[in-house]
């Protein structure tokens, strides 16, 4: 068993992969927790049986005692990574990362270099390397399934609520406040793409824009919230009253309150951002996006980031040279169409928890990282460098321009 702590007791640190814990009672146990919101700590420290004196208000406070266990889930905001990262690595943590390491590509290469130096573990929540699906389409290709790989189409499909709830209402709507959608969203895709091509990156392309979202296109009759007499609630797909306020008690609805009440519950949209009508948001993040990718052993990858999607799985199209390999990750099925005519299905089996079951996989991996002190499926250096794949893309969206990616890495390094 290993002892940890977490510092950021958001959906993330308390759910998604805190809850491992209570599965696995005999491999983790949480001893402390840092959260700045009273409600949280005290909900967390109830959850996990967290002792009065071991939860504290901030990281500072918590990173500032004596060494307190083995190792800190560090579950902040993006722009909150850096400093308690770099501080616990000094204090003698290993450390499990939320994506993304940080909004700075220079942190990011910072961060992962002080791990090395100092033979910490960093693994970083690049889920999509420890979900089953995805591995599976991994081994594949290994396998050569469809012979030599030349061309992806990948598409993440962000889905129209989700796009409302995280990215124009929630926490990671503004860039200047978290960071940009690509990064926030996609950094795990474009990691688990240059994992399984297993070459290096040439040039990057990308286009995208905040096009819809936007207060111009408020229908007429709306409100500043939902709550507010909106004429057209009824109607809207994204109404804060149909997403949020619902007998559920899961992901979204747990995110606009802690308390399963729906008079908090309603209160929280009245008060909160949740309730606010999503055209009068100060969001600023994308809400679609393409990038084009070109590896240094020829193949192509063609990338898309959407908001205008029902569902909130990734498609794909893999191509080689003796076949084509397709998959829904909603389906959890993988087709593979060989070009002599022969057609195979593949239904990869699935671990309880959240994102398909990849959360309980990397919790499962992590705690193995730290008992045996040894290396996961990727380290936090091969994390950086995928996250600057992420922010070449991003600098070609903003500047119009192809970026090769080896001189975008050599002025990074230079200034």
């Amino acid at each position: 068993m290993i002892h940890v702590a977490v510092i950021g007791a958001g959906s993330r640190g308390m759910f998604g992969l805190g809850s491992y814990a209570l599965r696995k009672p005999h491999e983790i146990k949480f001893v402390a927790v840092a959260e700045p919101n009273e409600e949280r700590r005290r909900k967390f420290a109830s959850m996990y049986g967290i002792a009065p004196e071991m939860q504290f208000e901030s990281w500072e406070e918590l990173l500032n005692q004596p060494k307190l266990c083995d190792a800190l889930l560090i579950c902040t905001m993006d722009r909150d990574h850096f400093k308690p990262t770099m501080k616990a690595l000094e204090v003698g943590y290993h450390i499990l990362l939320e994506k993304p390491m940080s909004p700075d590509p220079k942190e990011a290469l910072l961060m992962a270099e002080e791990a090395q130096r100092r033979n910490r573990i960093l693994t970083i929540c690049h889920s999509m390397r420890y979900s089953d699906y995805f591995s599976a389409v991994k081994r594949l290709i290994d396998q050569g399934a469809v012979g030599r790989l030349m061309t992806i189409q990948w598409t993440e499909n962000v889905g129209f609520a989700h796009q409302a709830h995280s990215f124009v209402r929630g926490n990671w709507r503004n860039s200047a406040l978290s960071s940009p959608m690509l990064l926030q969203k996609c950094c795990h895709d474009l990691d688990y793409l240059k994992w399984i091509i297993g070459a290096n990156c040439k040039s990057v392309s990308s286009y995208g824009s905040l096009s819809y979202f936007r207060e111009e296109n408020a229908p007429e009759g709306s409100t500043a919230r939902c709550t507010d007499g909106c004429k057209v609630e009824h109607e809207c797909p994204v109404s804060a009253i149909k997403l949020y306020l619902n007998e559920k008690d899961d992901w979204p609805q747990n995110v606009v309150s802690l308390e399963p009440t729906l008079e908090a519950r309603l209160h929280a949209l009245k008060h909160g951002p949740y309730g606010r009508c999503v055209y009068r948001c100060d969001n600023d993040v994308v809400d679609h996006q393409v990038v084009n990718l070109l590896f240094d052993n020829d193949v192509t990858v063609a990338f898309t980031m959407t908001a205008f999607t029902r569902d909130t799985s990734r498609s794909f199209k893999i191509m080689g040279t003796t076949g084509e390999l397709l998959g829904h990750s909603g389906t959890n099925e993988i087709e593979i169409r060989h070009f002599n005519g022969r057609t195979e299905i593949i239904r990869p089996e699935q671990q309880e928890g959240s994102h398909g079951g990849a959360d309980s996989v990397l919790m499962q991996s992590f705690v193995r990282q730290v008992v045996t002190q040894s290396e996961g499926v990727s380290s936090g250096m091969e994390s950086a460098h995928s996250h600057l794949l992420v922010f070449a893309a991003e600098q070609s969206r903003l500047t119009g321009q192809t970026v090769s990616f080896d001189r975008y890495i050599e002025q990074l390094k230079a200034n």
